[in-house]
């Protein structure tokens, strides 16, 4: 009888061998135990398509996002599912806790996990040769295209969210169909992300829903203009060539142009849907309780992944030894209804015990919130419609009412909210559209009435 990808092969001939095999054998049981419901995700559907999850974690730098990835990371590798945690960053904290050389490709660290360091320079030279191939084929840049020499390319500021969010998505599938058929990969169960920065993991989470908007301005400039009409063309034509969009070699007339407009507008939609889906998303506030600074980041992070459509489903901190527990209950208070779970606190100084670290360090709160983020995000609805008070409510943590403005246009059925460094659009539900009437700021929430 074949056994089970998730049946820990390797673990297994080595708990026969160790003389701590009772200790290894009830930490799988207590994890896999915990993880059932993601475990149960992974096996029930067909390998070719089963969906992958990404996790990510936002925090003020040096709260311990990198240390979260980790610990995220070998929680689900040891529960069984295959693990790929991705490090954007020069930083060689996760070789040091991991006892492994990361390099520019997924590298087996252990059972069920592998990891792989994104370095933008290298990963340039993909999109380019692609973009030679196409234009090889149509032969619309003259041998232009063909000249330009990749190795000779340095990365501009912006290029790192650019090539992040690709690399990502070769590892997700977010995109669906188009990034599976152009990109066959090694299939995931999770994907743990630890970016260059908050800021920039807002960024591409936020992406692809504003992307949908420069979409429309584009194909209406393109559809409408002289300008448009005559470049439009070329450039579709280039696109789907590299990124096998339609599947087809039809020669691009002013339906297929349109076909493959509505291609992209589908692939976008379909990618931020999946952002604002706990099944295939999940995102993690990280601070230390004990400075005021880092919970107060940590709450602004809350407040700008709702901004980006993100639901956040927990929130962790790490103490250090000497932290008095006041802190540590009152950072729980401040991100409720979040569930709040302290991990453990590790050093580099010396090489960690994982084991050890998940049977005795990791708590069940901090498992149950990376196992179970769905049973959570009933609690944290960012939007709250009441049409018998003609209201929206808003969660909006880490913000004052004054650095929140509201704009409306198309009439009264949307509502554009602008905090921090992001911007939403809300669809009002039809019997609460109208113009603003007021808005009050009570307990983190914003409470629009429509009139």
């Amino acid at each position: 009888m074949a056994s089970s990808p998730f049946s820990f092969p390797l673990s297994s001939s080595l708990i026969q061998r160790n003389p701590n095999s009772g200790i290894l054998l009830q930490i799988h049981t207590r994890i896999r135990r915990r993880s059932r419901a993601l475990i149960m995700a992974a096996t029930t559907e067909d390998r070719s398509q089963r969906s992958t999850k990404l996790v990510t974690f936002l925090g003020k730098g040096g709260s311990g996002k990198t240390t979260s990835a980790i610990l995220a990371a070998q929680h689900y590798a040891k529960a069984g599912l295959n693990t790929c945690l991705v490090i954007h960053s020069q930083d060689p904290t996760a070789e040091y806790l991991l006892g492994c050389k990361i390099g520019t490709s997924p590298t087996i660290c252990n059972d069920n996990l592998s990891a792989v360091r994104l370095e933008s320079t290298k990963m340039l030279l993909e999109p380019l040769n692609r973009l030679k191939q196409a234009d090889a084929r149509l032969n619309l840049t003259h041998g232009v295209l063909e000249g330009v020499v990749g190795e000779e390319l340095g990365v501009l500021p912006g290029m790192d969210s650019v090539f992040s969010a690709w690399a990502l998505e070769k590892l997700v599938g977010f995109f669906g169909t188009v990034a599976r058929r152009n990109h066959p990969p090694e299939i995931f169960d999770m994907v743990i992300y630890d970016g260059i920065c908050s800021e920039e993991t807002l960024r591409m989470i936020g992406a692809t829903n504003r992307a949908r908007l420069y979409l429309k301005y584009m194909r209406n400039m393109a559809e409408t203009t002289d300008i448009g009409r005559l470049t439009a063309p070329s450039l579709l034509r280039l696109a789907d060539e590299a990124m096998r969009l339609t599947g087809s070699g039809s020669r691009l007339d002013g339906k297929m142009s349109g076909e493959i407009w509505d291609k992209v507008e589908r692939i976008l939609e379909r990618a931020s849907a999946n952002f604002a889906q706990p099944s295939k998303f999940g995102c993690y506030i990280v601070m230390d309780p004990s400075s005021t600074t880092s919970v107060n980041s940590a709450l602004r992070y809350w407040g700008c992944a709702i901004q980006a459509g993100a639901p956040v489903s927990g929130a962790f901190g790490f103490a250090p030894p000497q932290s008095c527990a006041a802190s540590v209950d009152m950072a729980k208070k401040t991100f409720s209804p979040l569930p709040f779970s302290l991990l453990p606190y590790l050093s580099i100084g010396s090489p960690v015990d994982w084991d050890a670290v998940m049977l005795n360090a990791l708590s069940e709160d901090a498992q149950d919130i990376l196992s179970e983020p769905e049973s959570h995000s009933s609690f944290t609805l960012s939007v709250r419609f009441d049409p018998a008070k003609k209201t929206v409510t808003l969660l909006m943590p880490g913000f004052e009412k004054s650095e929140i403005k509201l704009y409306q246009y198309r009439g009264g059925s949307e509502l554009l909210v602008e905090a921090g460094d992001q911007r939403r659009v809300i669809r009002l539900p039809s019997e609460i559209q109208g113009k603003v009437g007021g808005a009050k700021f009570t307990d983190r929430n914003l409470v629009i009435t429509m009139r």
